[in-house]
Formats: C-alpha cells, sequence, structure tokens
C-alpha cells in the first residue's frame, strides 16, 4: 500500500512539474529565445497573473538571485520579441502584460483597452474591447494608441455585494 501510495504521489508531482514547464519552454521556444532561470522566473510570474505588473512588482516577486538590471533585459526582450507588451496608467509607470496569441517581433497588436480597478489598483487588458480609431490630420503619422479606462473591477465588485 506504502509502494502505491508513494508511487502515486510521485507520478502526480511529475505530471505537475511537466506541465508547468512545458508553456515557459514553449513560448520561448516559439519566439526564438534560449530558456534561463531569470526568463522562465519572469514569465511563469506573468502566467500566474491576470493583470499588468511593474517592473518594481516583478522585483519583489523573483528571487533573490535575479537583479535590478537582468529582470529589465528580461522584460526588454520580451516586448521585443512580442510576449509582453507595455500598459500605460495613470500613475505613468509602464506596467507590463502578456500579449494575445496574435503578436509576433515584427508586429505587435494589442489595440485593446486597458482597465485599471480603482479597488485594488491591478490594470488588466480587456482584449474584447476595442480601442476606437482615431482620424490624424494631415502630416501626422500613427503608431500606437493607448485607452485607459478606471472602475471597479468584477472580482471587487463581487466582493462588495
Amino acid at each position: 500500500m506504502l509502494l502505491y501510495v508513494l508511487r502515486y504521489k510521485f507520478c502526480y508531482i511529475y505530471r505537475t512539474i511537466a506541465f508547468t514547464f512545458m508553456p515557459v519552454r514553449k513560448i520561448l521556444k516559439e519566439h526564438d529565445l534560449r530558456l534561463t532561470s531569470p526568463r522562465e522566473e519572469v514569465l511563469r510570474l506573468f502566467l500566474s497573473r491576470s493583470f499588468a505588473l511593474s517592473h518594481s512588482d516583478i522585483e519583489s516577486e523573483v528571487s533573490a538571485t535575479i537583479d535590478r538590471v537582468t529582470v529589465y533585459r528580461t522584460l526588454k526582450t520580451f516586448v521585443d520579441k512580442g510576449i509582453l507588451h507595455k500598459v500605460l496608467d495613470d500613475t505613468g509607470a509602464a506596467k507590463y502584460a502578456l500579449c494575445s496569441t496574435h503578436c509576433t517581433t515584427h508586429d505587435h497588436k494589442h489595440e485593446h483597452v486597458h482597465f485599471k480597478c480603482l479597488e485594488c489598483g491591478n490594470t488588466q487588458c480587456v482584449e474584447d474591447v476595442q480601442v476606437p480609431s482615431v482620424s490624424l490630420p494631415e502630416g501626422f503619422s500613427f503608431v500606437e494608441s493607448n485607452l485607459l479606462v478606471q472602475g471597479v473591477c468584477k472580482a471587487c465588485n463581487l466582493i462588495q455585494k
């Protein structure tokens, strides 16, 4: 009986570890990036959150062996490769969120609304709502647009009721 329990626990732990590592490795491989400890840890952090993270949020969550410069370089690489995109909120500080599966190294497609909750402070992408198109005067050229909507998120609304 003890052998059966140990075997079951081993199989469960093995499957859990394999499942956890697979998405990170797959994402990095699809974007032609080597698997390094900092990249893995930062990407795993983003995969575990449904909201945008700032540089300081990431620094406080990752292991102490990853310094500030490594976090910065990892974020820059992930933005350049189409894994993350920058999210601007009302504080003016840059936050980062996972790109949708449609982003590539040369073409970020994140023309969606960002929502900042006034209760919990989290900023998240609202993929289903597109930023309205803007007609620019002659001589201006469009690069990107950002739209931040503020209010109370679904989770905080549920807590308030």
